[in-house]
């Protein structure tokens, strides 16, 4: 990758961006630059371009993905007195922003009403405040963050009906619409409930934890069991719930959505490994894993992925699996990886790169998920933490 989509951002925030923008291309070149030195010119270039504006700390638009925060995450990877010097700033802002998030988070929950999705997903909401707290050893912060999931954890009655506490009043677009009357229940890691459940567990596997913590948890994990369609290796989750659907208790999809991270049952199923590791539920992680590799065995859903891209395409397919496999309870989920990892190549060979250099939807992730080997995962383990994966 060469630096030309230096001088030509795309939109306002484009260098502060984590998912599409600079940010996203400066992670991957911090990461490379533990491996090689060779690396380091990309890496100011692409860091230069990524703090070239004022850095974006309004609470409402600061979240892991965007801002203050995407910055932050990426240069805790640099590893530069000049980076430490800007994280301890950053810090103190961005604790004030999880402080005015968690406020109103709690103000909206003793008021009964339903949260948007923003309000507590992982690409920009309190989630992923937390899970950049977590990577960053902010303990007060996290258990903070952890107590407001345990709230929204707790069950709401809206018009007579119960409903899980984190059902929102959004459509699947972020925002309320009048084609989802009642709003939904979104299970996906990127933007649903599974992004919560992952925070949860892996914070309670690395010793941070509040009261109710595991009910949280379990209730979370039981309300997925409530969803899961199929039998043995062809179980499979929905990417999320409309208020007829749960009112009647049963899915009107017709079949498994695209097996993709954002949304998908790999990345359901991942968060709900590491939920059975965090509780030491064999069952439950044994299920998991068994789920997801009879998603990886059946070709119609993998030919639902029609990009590359980390977010919704086989990177991110790639990046959960092995992830998964380093957990699991048996050898089949990194046995699948070798014929994944070719199908990337196909693809590629096929389509080429994106157009996009950013992480999420363009190169840069695809790249970076290819860095993530046996060989080198220990200088790569950290960077997907902003996709709560690593566990």
């Amino acid at each position: 990758m060469n630096n030309e989509a230096l001088s030509t951002p795309t939109r306002p925030g484009w260098g502060q961006s984590l998912y599409s923008g600079a940010a996203g291309v400066t992670l991957l070149h911090a990461v490379r630059s533990h491996i090689s030195r060779d690396d380091s010119d990309a890496l100011r270039s692409w860091a230069a371009a990524m703090v070239k504006g004022p850095i974006q700390a309004v609470p409402e638009a600061c979240g892991l993905y965007e801002g203050a925060a995407a910055v932050a995450y990426v240069l805790s990877f640099t590893h530069t007195n000049t980076a430490a010097r800007a994280l301890a700033t950053l810090d103190r802002h961005l604790t004030d922003v999880t402080r005015h998030r968690l406020g109103q988070a709690h103000a909206r929950i003793d008021r009964g009403a339903l949260p948007t999705l923003s309000e507590y997903d992982l690409i920009s909401g309190l989630t992923g405040l937390g899970a950049y707290h977590l990577h960053r050893g902010h303990k007060t912060e996290l258990h903070d963050t952890l107590a407001y999931l345990v709230r929204l954890a707790e069950p709401i009655t809206i018009d007579t009906q119960p409903l899980p506490g984190w059902w929102t009043i959004d459509s699947p677009d972020l925002r309320p619409s009048p084609r989802w009357p009642g709003g939904h229940g979104n299970l996906g890691l990127a933007h649903g409930i599974t992004g919560p459940l992952a925070l949860l567990a892996t914070a309670l596997r690395h010793g941070h934890t509040v009261p109710g913590q595991m009910r949280a948890i379990t209730r979370i994990c039981d309300w997925l069991d409530q969803w899961r369609t199929g039998t043995g290796p062809h179980t499979w989750w929905p990417g999320l719930v409309t208020r007829d659907e749960h009112r009647r208790g049963k899915l009107q999809s017709p079949g498994p959505p695209r097996p993709s991270w954002c949304y998908g049952t790999p990345g359901i199923a991942r968060a709900q490994q590491l939920a059975g590791l965090a509780l030491g539920d064999r069952d439950r992680q044994r299920q998991a894993e068994q789920t997801l590799a009879g998603c990886l065995a059946d070709d119609r859903q993998l030919a639902q992925l029609t990009d590359a891209s980390l977010c919704h395409g086989w990177a991110g397919l790639i990046q959960t699996v092995s992830r998964a496999a380093a957990d699991s309870l048996d050898d089949e989920l990194a046995a699948r990886l070798t014929h994944l990892r070719a199908r990337l190549d196909d693809h590629l060979d096929h389509d080429g790169l994106p157009h996009g250099a950013g992480l999420m939807d363009g190169s840069a992730g695809i790249q970076l998920a290819r860095l993530t080997t046996p060989v080198n995962t220990a200088l790569t383990a950290p960077w997907d933490r902003c996709m709560l994966l690593t566990g």
